[in-house]
């Protein structure tokens, strides 16, 4: 998956929006990673990883608070486990 390395480095991302609420650049860096993956997994077939992204983007341009941040990262969560089992094979 070309944007694999893409999902583990963006995990990151939304504690940085809760530590600097008004980081614009920060917001729009998680949405444009979250387009590649999301354009990538379709690629490939995926379902789940674009929906997946697509919830994540609303969450991203929402107002920072814990609830967004839980979202986000809950969310990377489950995109580095669908990307691992797809890079086992398993999926």
């Amino acid at each position: 998956m070309a944007s694999a390395s893409s999902v583990p480095r963006a995990k990151s991302s939304p504690i940085i929006l809760w530590q600097v609420p008004k980081d614009e650049p920060a917001r729009h860096k998680i949405v444009v990673i979250l387009d590649q993956i999301a354009a990538e997994a379709a690629k490939q077939g995926r379902k789940e990883m674009p929906r997946i992204c697509e919830e994540l983007k609303t969450a991203a341009k929402a107002t920072p608070s814990p609830q967004q941040v839980d979202a986000l990262v809950s969310g990377f969560d489950r995109l580095v486990h669908l990307w691992q089992a797809a890079k086992s094979g398993l999926l």
